[in-house]
């Protein structure tokens, strides 16, 4: 009789559980600091998921002033690397793009990705430091 009641006790937790609305690896909230200090980047993209995994990954920043941070965008997943793309004076540069296939997510938190111009002639961004502001509270 113990062995019924303590199977159906179990049974019963299992059914109660709850599964999150999200998973571990996101959502993450991104936003790209401007660490150059007499360039504006505009129409600013982020891609936080390389290769084929983009679904609800890319965003859209707008215009990041010198020494400024964008607002906050959500992604379902983000990686310590991202793709950014911006334009200064109507020219597009880049991170370039990468693949995310072996690499560790961050999970769920607040980050900045901090940008500057690394190559002028070559028109490439890099990333200087991925900031983890703090941890993302969902409700």
């Amino acid at each position: 009789m113990k062995k019924i009641a303590f199977l159906a006790l179990v049974f019963i937790s299992l059914l109660s559980c709850k599964q999150t609305e999200w998973a571990p690896e996101g959502p993450t909230d991104v936003r790209v600091r401007n660490l150059q200090g007499d360039m504006t980047f505009t129409n600013v993209v982020i891609k936080t998921a390389g290769g084929r995994d983009t679904t609800g990954n890319i965003k859209s920043l707008g215009t990041i002033l010198p020494g400024d941070t964008s607002v906050y965008q959500r992604v379902e997943v983000a990686y310590p690397k991202a793709e950014i793309i911006a334009e200064i004076n109507g020219i597009t540069f880049s991170t370039g793009e990468f693949l995310s296939t072996y690499m560790q997510y961050i999970g769920q938190q607040r980050i900045t990705y901090e940008v500057y111009v690394s190559n002028l002639d070559n028109k490439i961004l890099k990333i200087n430091n991925v900031v983890y502001d703090e941890p993302l509270v969902l409700k």
